[in-house]
């Protein structure tokens, strides 16, 4: 078959990607090539079972790539450098995700030769722009085929088309949507779908059980995670798993987050994201105390734009490489351990220890006793550094200014 018959489609095995696979191969007559991105969301048992779903369908072939610690090292460690939370909440843990999946997914169309690419986003979320964005970087002259998006199609219409071919899955809608990956897990339901309502209690993935208070020590190298009391991890990307399986049943790191979408519309999800939560916390308390005045402030600028460019689907613009750059160079001093109390349903930072502590007594303590100044050094100071303030006002009250 030739190339411009031959298409890949990002495939999870959900309603909407099924569909996809069905019209693809028996109404355009296409070559379909299945692709899951692992990015830390899926078991083996669960990869098993989705390329079984795909061969079902009949796909041409199916590959799941596992991009788990691509993901962190391309992604997530800037997301912690910048102590991201979009609007001071959101660790972005589906739209990083996404982007991620993205890339992957494009650079398999490329290795392959496929001239089609596909993906299974409706019209009214943020994800068809971010698949399209990567796929026109990496593919400019691949047709991207949308069928969902294209057609309109309600979730009744999908299932009578799949029925129509002899698809047989569950199609009963999920109570909640969940969607997994490292850096958490985002939940939907019809609280989410309203301004008012709050998620209740047997919604979350994850139950509390833990009840017990716990204390923590998380050991940082040069803004990077690499223990947990003392015990390093190959990879960054094992220890947040494994964080997350210590932190999540307290019910750390739950939230409801309120957004602007890409498409200019306001969206709410719920998330879990006990790892993410604890580690950037963590991470920012060890910051105040390495980094000067300046270097968290320009730091805080570009991670707030970073995050957002992020969240729109712009990870491959040039720009992100220069504020990556930056916020790499940010953290040469952010190393040491920062202590953390677990407890149902919430955290506390207890302190940090470390070498590079700017609250180092050598140069006195705040509120008690200077050791690098005297008192005629402070009144010098402060005159000239309140000269320009002095002479405002001096200069207006004679203009009889209020």
């Amino acid at each position: 078959m030739s190339n411009n018959k031959k298409v890949v489609l990002a495939f999870s095995g959900g309603l909407d990607t099924t569909y996809c696979a069905i019209y693809l191969s028996k109404v355009l007559g296409m070559e379909v090539h299945a692709v899951t991105v692992n990015t830390g969301g899926f078991s083996d048992e669960e990869v098993k079972a989705i390329e079984a779903r795909a061969f079902a369908l009949g796909v041409a072939s199916f590959k799941c790539i596992d991009v788990t610690r691509s993901y962190y090292d391309d992604c997530i460690r800037y997301l912690v450098f910048g102590n991201v939370l979009k609007n001071g909440t959101y660790p972005l843990s589906v739209s990083a995700e996404r982007i991620i999946q993205a890339v992957t997914i494009a650079n398999y169309a490329v290795e392959t030769g496929a001239e089609n690419i596909a993906h299974g986003s409706t019209g009214a979320g943020n994800d068809q722009v971010r698949f399209d964005m990567v796929f026109r970087a990496i593919l400019p002259d691949a047709k991207i085929i949308t069928p969902i998006r294209d057609q309109k199609l309600s979730r009744e219409t999908e299932i009578g088309f799949l029925k129509e071919h002899g698809v047989e899955m569950n199609f009963e809608k999920a109570k909640y949507s969940i969607n997994k990956g490292l850096w958490g897990t985002s939940v939907g339901g019809k609280e989410t779908l309203t301004s008012r309502e709050y998620l209740p209690e047997d919604a979350w993935p994850t139950p509390v059980t833990e009840s017990e208070p716990r204390t923590l020590e998380l050991g940082f190298e040069k803004g990077e995670i690499v223990s947990i009391d003392g015990e390093k991890f190959n990879h960054p990307s094992l220890l947040i798993q494994y964080l997350q399986n210590i932190a999540q049943p307290y019910g750390i790191g739950r939230d409801i987050h309120v957004g602007d979408t890409i498409i200019g519309i306001k969206g709410r999800v719920g998330f879990e994201a006990a790892a993410p939560i604890l580690i950037i916390k963590a991470h920012q308390l060890l910051e105040k105390h390495t980094l000067t005045k300046w270097q968290t402030y320009w730091k805080d600028q570009l991670a707030t734009f970073y995050g957002n460019w992020l969240h729109e689907g712009q990870l491959l613009d040039p720009v992100m490489r220069n504020m990556e750059s930056f916020l790499e160079s940010t953290q040469i001093t952010v190393s040491g351990s920062v202590f953390v109390k677990l407890e149902p349903y919430r955290f506390t930072l207890l302190g940090i220890e470390s070498p590079h502590d700017l609250m180092n007594s050598a140069f006195g303590s705040y509120g008690e006793m200077n050791n690098g100044w005297s008192g005629e050094d402070v009144k010098g100071f402060t005159q000239i550094f309140g000269n320009q303030v002095s002479i405002f006002n001096k200069v207006n009250k004679l203009q009889h200014v209020d």
